[in-house]
């Protein structure tokens, strides 16, 4: 099952690795085509790859992460302190990926339809959400870490002595 398990990942993860690649080509295509059109502004091509790249790059962050965590390291087993760092690195793309996505909605909106700038708005709003909760978890999950990372070392110890303990008999 594990080895099953690891490849559905896998293939998930080369699924959206292919597909940010996708995005990119499509971004760089329309802003090529957008740029050349009489009726549509260079910068507004320019904007809209701006959007795909940006997607592109947490698509991938995604695809690096599950495949980081769930197809090369499988089953084994992490401490507190590295699933937080892998969680804060993950988090930390997307939130960037989400501020830019914001502010080029923002600049695009700001030049077509002000009164629509209350979207763009909620995404930023979102973004900050997702920053001070990423805050919140790497401040509660300190005291925690502490506590787990004794129990962790005292595990590992108790580990040891087993596998050499195990060695001897053989």
């Amino acid at each position: 099952m594990t080895y099953l398990t690891r490849a559905v990942f896998g293939f998930a993860s080369l699924l959206l690795l292919l597909s940010a690649m996708a995005l990119i080509g499509f971004g760089v295509k329309d802003a090529l085509e957008g740029i050349g059109r009489p009726d549509r502004s260079g910068a507004d091509a320019v904007l809209d790859m701006l959007g795909y790249v940006i997607v592109a790059i947490a698509v991938f962050d995604v695809a690096k992460y599950i495949f980081e965590d769930e197809v090369r390291r499988g089953n084994e087993r992490r401490s507190a302190a590295e699933a937080r760092r892998s969680l804060t690195k993950f988090l930390s793309t997307i939130v960037i990926a989400l501020f830019l996505e914001a502010l080029v909605v923002v600049f695009k909106t700001a030049r077509e339809d002000v009164a629509l700038l209350m979207y763009p708005a909620a995404l930023l709003i979102a973004a900050v959400l997702v920053l001070v909760g990423l805050g919140a978890f790497q401040r509660f999950s300190a005291t925690v870490e502490e506590k787990v990372g004794d129990d962790d070392e005292a595990e590992e110890r108790k580990d040891a002595v087993k596998r050499k303990a195990d060695a001897r008999k053989t």
